[in-house]
Order: structure tokens, then C-alpha cells, then sequence
């Protein structure tokens, strides 16, 4: 039930969760101030008070004088700080009303009545700044005028306004925080629902605010590239299976129409098999892996595995691991990138050489080799789907032009990147860098 009442809203819900506290905070040490401070303070003013008032009381009844009791008065207003009077024996005023908060009356007519135990009559009210008290004596009235700040702690409303006046400036500094603080958490959601509404992101956003609000924006606009990535990939695939297939299909037709009984069928079968072959790369990179839970991926075994087969491709290769050989990555994904990449080098080089390091955090894997290697402008052009360089790298007669574009796309997929360099060996170099 307490749900259903509380605000839905981030920023009403963290103003609760910041002033809720506060007023508890402030409701119990105003309490304790009021409980324990502000009434022994008040009470102990007001036993004073009427101590000295039982002693002037004391004065007049055993020293009368003739000179209407001067030196009495004189020593009141000089040394104890009241003004008396003495009134004729009249009656007393018939009780005032009591203000609201009437804590003074209470603990002064509770002394008076304990130390001098004598018909009074008390006025709190008349004068904010002054209390009189008129006592009831024998022939005579005692009157006494007293400053309010002798029988009650008068400076607690400073207290209490120095406690609300900064808690409302406290509040208001914390707003004007907790607005820069929300602000940009409404901006990635607003990004995030133009986003899957198919609509361009906005042109003013970018990562702000606290740390975490800044991963979850870095990681919205990585997540967005990623899948603008994909659909692009899946459209590249898409129109390349089209023309793929419609160049083998034709040349069905015409093996069809011009060899009447007499059919080549070894021109057929090779068709056949690339057609294979173009569907099963295609498969390939549409699946890329994604449904594959991470596991535990043992760089030495692989190296091993590598090893031997350079050894049926008489190839040179040497594989040097640094680091723990135990990464978390998707095993059979990771796998077909290694073999990707280095399945490239095998192919246009003689000499490869592979260095895996493995340290705080992150995976760094170098392949080198003595190839052609790729001049500069077109090495990004190798990560796009279907493309094959007729240059430096000839292209392969069945391939697709997915190989890299699928490594790429696994390496992304864990959190990382490929990157193409010169190679010390004189071809090229393929940099792997993979979280792990």
C-alpha cells in the first residue's frame, strides 16, 4: 500500500528519500531540545526568579519601614534586576487567558506556589518583553515587574529559525544538484525511446552527468552502433546473396541451354559446391554466434592446435602467450575469429608469427606475418561484407569476403575491436584486442 501512494518519479522519489531524513533529524533534536534544554532552562529561570521574589517578600515582612519600603525597592531594581511596587490591599485581577504555548505560566506559578505559597496573579501577555506578577501579601499587593529573557529561555525561536532557515537553504542547494543529476538521466531516456521508435537520436546528447550515468550512456550509444552495424551487415548479406546467387543461377540457365544431352557435369558440380560454399558463409554470418553462452577458452590448446596445423600447411609459425591462458570469452566464436584471421595469414604468408598477451583485465593478441599485406586505404575496406581485394591478397576463387567481417563482428560482440597495421615482418599485421 505504500507503493501504490509513493511517487512514481525519480526526482519526486530522491527529494523524499533527501528531505524525509532531514525532517526526522531535525523533528528529534528539536524535541530533545525542547524535552530536556528549553524546559530546564525555563525552569530553572523561573526557581530563580521566584527566589529572589521570596526574598524581597522576606525584606518587607521582617524589616517594615516608614519610607514605603525605598530601600527595598532600591535594592530590588539595583541588585536583582525587578522593579516592585506596593500596591493597596486590593483584590487581585481575575485570571487573563493563557496563551497556547503557556510553558512560563506553568513553571512560574508552579515555583511561586512551592516557595512563597501565597494567592498571585501572573501576566504573560500584556508585554512580549515584560512579566508582571502581583502576589498577595498582608495589608499590602506586591507588585513585580520582571524582563521576560530572566524567567524563560527566550532565544529558542533563534534556534528554531536558524534550524529551518538552513535546512530550506540545504533543500534548495540539493534541488538545484539533484536537477544537473536528473537531467541527464531523462536525456538517455529520451534517447533511448527515440531510438527504438526509429527516430534519430537527439543532436545535444552525449554522456554527462554522474559516472554511472555516464557508462549507461556510452554503453547506449556502443549498444546503438552495434545494432545500426548489424542491420547494415544483414542488409550488405542480403544484397550479396542476391547477386551471388543470381550470377551462379545464370550460368545454370545457359550450362542448361547450350549442353542439350551432353551436360558438363563437372562444370555443374563445381558450381554446386560454391554455391555450397557461399551458403554456408552466409549462414554463418547471420548466426555469428550470438546465442553461444561464454565459457572458459584455453589459449595454450589452441596454440597447440595451431601449431600442427602450420605443420600440414608448411608454414612457419611461432605462438607466444603471456599471462593466464584461461579467458571468459564465447568459445566457439572466439575459436572461428582465431581462425579467421590467422587462417589469412596462413594463406598469403610463409612466416606467421602470433603473440597473445593476457593481463588486468584485457586480452591483446598480435598476428603477424611476411604476406603482400593490404596497402592502408583498403584495410577497412576488408571488414566490409563481400569484399575481396584483387590486389595485394588475391582473392580467394570460393570465398565470400565474410572472413573478416565476421571476426570483426565476434570481437565487437565481446566488448573489442580489430585493427590492421604494418607488420615488422614486412606484410600485415592484425591487432585483437578483446576484454577477457
Amino acid at each position: 500500500m505504500i507503493a501504490r501512494y509513493m511517487p512514481k518519479r525519480l526526482y519526486a522519489r530522491t527529494l523524499i528519500i533527501l528531505i524525509a531524513p532531514m525532517l526526522l533529524l531535525q523533528s528529534v533534536i528539536a524535541f530533545v531540545f525542547m524535552e530536556r534544554h528549553w524546559q530546564t532552562v525555563t525552569l530553572r529561570l523561573s526557581t530563580a526568579v521566584t527566589r529572589d521574589i521570596a526574598a524581597i517578600i522576606d525584606m518587607i515582612e521582617t524589616y517594615p519601614s516608614d519610607d514605603n519600603y525605598a530601600n527595598v525597592i532600591r535594592i530590588a531594581q539595583e541588585r536583582l534586576g525587578l522593579k516592585i511596587d506596593i500596591l493597596p490591599p486590593d483584590p487581585l485581577p481575575p485570571p487573563g487567558p493563557k496563551p497556547f504555548f503557556s510553558i512560563l505560566d506553568e513553571f512560574l506559578g508552579q515555583q511561586i506556589t512551592r516557595q512563597i505559597n501565597r494567592p498571585f496573579w501572573l501576566d504573560t501577555v500584556g508585554n512580549s518583553n515584560i512579566v508582571e506578577i502581583r502576589i498577595q501579601l498582608e495589608g499590602k499587593v506586591l507588585r513585580v515587574f520582571a524582563r521576560r529573557s530572566q524567567t524563560y529561555a527566550s532565544n529558542t525561536h533563534i534556534f528554531l529559525l536558524w534550524m529551518v532557515g538552513t535546512s530550506l537553504v540545504l533543500i534548495a542547494i540539493a534541488v538545484a544538484f539533484l536537477r544537473n543529476q536528473i537531467r541527464p538521466i531523462l536525456q538517455l531516456a529520451e534517447a533511448a525511446e527515440s531510438f527504438g521508435k526509429g527516430r534519430p537520436m537527439p543532436a545535444d546528447f552525449r554522456p554527462r552527468g554522474a559516472d554511472e550515468v555516464r557508462r549507461a550512456g556510452v554503453a547506449f550509444i556502443q549498444m546503438r552502433e552495434r545494432i545500426e552495424r548489424q542491420i547494415e551487415q544483414r542488409t550488405a548479406m542480403l544484397t550479396g546473396v542476391s547477386h551471388d546467387l543470381r550470377t551462379i543461377l545464370t550460368r545454370f540457365k545457359l550450362q542448361l541451354a547450350l549442353g542439350g544431352s551432353k551436360m558438363d557435369r563437372e562444370a555443374l558440380d563445381q558450381d554446386i559446391d560454391d554455391m555450397q560454399s557461399m551458403l554456408e558463409g552466409y549462414l554463418a554470418f547471420a548466426r555469428g554466434e550470438s546465442g553461444e553462452d561464454a565459457g572458459d577458452f584455453d589459449l595454450q590448446v589452441y596454440f597447440d592446435k595451431l601449431t600442427e596445423e602450420a605443420k600440414l600447411r608448411r608454414r612457419k609459425l611461432t605462438a607466444t602467450l603471456t599471462g593466464n591462458p584461461e579467458i571468459l570469452v564465447r568459445p566457439n566464436a572466439f575459436s572461428r575469429l582465431l581462425a579467421n584471421v590467422i587462417g589469412n595469414a596462413f594463406r598469403y604468408a610463409k612466416s606467421v608469427e602470433v603473440t597473445a598477451t593476457h593481463a588486468r583485465g584485457s586480452l591483446l593478441i598480435i598476428v603477424d606475418d611476411d604476406g603482400p599485406g593490404i596497402p592502408a586505404e583498403s584495410r577497412e575496406d576488408v571488414f566490409k561484407p563481400f569484399v575481396r581485394l584483387d590486389g595485394a591478397r588475391n582473392q580467394d576463387a570460393s570465398g565470400t569476403g565474410l572472413g573478416l567481417s565476421i571476426a570483426r563482428d565476434i570481437a565487437r560482440s565481446h566488448g573489442g575491436d580489430i585493427s590492421l597495421e604494418d607488420s615488422p615482418l614486412g606484410g600485415l599485421r592484425a591487432v585483437i584486442r578483446v576484454p577477457a
